[in-house]
């Protein structure tokens, strides 16, 4: 039987961290729905790109690509699910606000499901408060919001992941092989090289 799993994104969402994800999971795989409040199976939501630029204090951002939502918000039950994927980017700001948002996070918390959260999907986490007493990494600009919601910021590399129970977190993209690698694992997945 496949495993299902869960990616809640919305405008704005970084792009590597929707697409590539999802691309990835499916490859495993994986039945992966792409869920966004306000928004329904068909419809597209439009990511950012972020880049650094030498000299610069924080990043840039480029409008990405449309990516298209195949499953219905309202119809997500956490029961059907067996992971979580909280990709970042300006998304999390929102989304935070969404109280059905947070219960989703929370029902996939308490039910000990695996959760992977990168760059600003952190916000979401503590939104939730499911961090308390967690080592967690997320955007260094996250750590503020990561530590008063009772998380244990851990500063790794940007291209390391950062593992504590069910939850998986990195920084940013760079740690997509990692943080896949754990989260896969953690769904009970093995993947072998002949």
């Amino acid at each position: 039987m496949t495993k299902k799993i869960l990616i809640i994104a919305g405008d704005y969402v970084e792009d590597y961290e929707v697409y590539s994800v999802y691309q990835s999971l499916v490859f495993v795989g994986y039945t992966v729905h792409i869920v966004s409040p306000g928004k329904k199976s068909g419809d597209f939501i439009v990511t950012a790109v972020h880049d650094f630029l030498p000299g610069e204090q924080t990043y840039t951002e480029l409008k990405g690509h449309r990516v298209q939502i195949n499953f219905d918000f309202e119809q997500v039950k956490v029961a059907d699910y067996d992971g979580f994927y909280i990709p970042g980017g300006r998304a999390p700001e929102f989304l935070r606000l969404n109280e059905r948002v947070l219960e989703i996070t929370k029902e996939f918390n308490d039910a000990k499901k695996p959760i992977a959260a990168v760059c600003h999907g952190a916000q979401i986490l503590t939104a939730a408060n499911v961090v308390s007493g967690k080592k967690c990494t997320a955007y260094p600009a996250c750590k503020p919001e990561l530590t008063q919601a009772g998380g244990n910021y851990q500063d790794c590399a940007v291209d390391d992941a950062v593992v504590d129970g069910n939850i998986v977190s990195g920084k940013a993209w760079p740690a997509h092989p990692k943080m896949l690698q754990a989260f896969v694992a953690l769904l009970g997945t093995t993947i072998s090289h002949k």
